[in-house]
């Protein structure tokens, strides 16, 4: 379509990237980590030709799969059982969980011959299977399952209680909660982004633009043959 200026930064934008985003083309060696794939850091820890140990990770299906960023769990094994933290990060391709502030460790960055580097803390991942879900109604562990309502909304029940717990609200790398998006002035809204407004012709740029302005050709062009 035409116009949509500034479609860039605009409210359709936000909510049709994650449809029109390339994806990242990964090698049959890619080993996942805490780095998300394409990143500068990334592709440090993953150079061109490095071929490293396949790692095997537990097969869950996307149905299956309960823990979401913005959720609530109890670490259930570890030097961290029975504390409670808000998962700040999932890896599902590495069947991972990383949460606020637990299970923490610490690490020099840009440490080298001629400078100390920076001691900085870092949380590390944990495996899904060794956390469990808070059920708000105790602030206690619990199992879930995914069920339908009457609506026929799946939702994440917990089998001790049998209280829906709702989805955390999803949120981008850039901080930006689609659902709770509002245009602005100057956002070009989804109907006119999807608006077709060009029309195929079998004329020229030049003979298109003269019929819009209404200049009507006067000159007598000479026959030109192309064989």
């Amino acid at each position: 379509g035409g116009g949509g200026g500034g479609l860039g930064g605009s409210g359709v934008a936000m909510r049709l990237w994650g449809s029109l985003a390339a994806k990242v083309r990964l090698p049959a060696t890619y080993r996942y980590g805490m780095n998300r794939p394409g990143s500068v850091a990334d592709k440090l820890r993953n150079p061109p030709g490095l071929r490293r140990k396949k790692v095997h990770v537990e097969p869950i299906d996307d149905r299956d799969w309960a823990v979401f960023k913005g959720d609530t769990v109890q670490v259930l094994r570890g030097k961290e059982a029975g504390k409670q933290g808000l998962v700040a990060q999932v890896i599902r391709q590495r069947n991972w969980v990383v949460l606020e502030g637990l299970n923490v460790h610490y690490r020099y960055l840009g440490k080298s011959a001629f400078h100390p580097g920076t001691y900085v803390a870092s949380e590390a991942p944990l495996m899904v299977k060794d956390v469990a879900l808070v059920d708000p109604t105790d602030r206690r562990p619990t199992e879930v399952e995914w069920r339908y309502t009457e609506e026929g909304e799946r939702v994440r029940v917990s089998l001790r209680t049998g209280r829906i717990l709702p989805r955390p609200i999803e949120e981008r790398e850039d901080g930006i909660i689609l659902e709770q998006w509002k245009d602005g002035p100057k956002d070009t809204s989804v109907e006119d982004a999807l608006e077709k407004t060009f029309t195929p012709s079998l004329k020229t740029f030049q003979e298109e633009i003269m019929e819009q302005q209404g200049i009507v050709e006067t000159r007598t062009f000479r026959k030109s043959y192309w064989y």
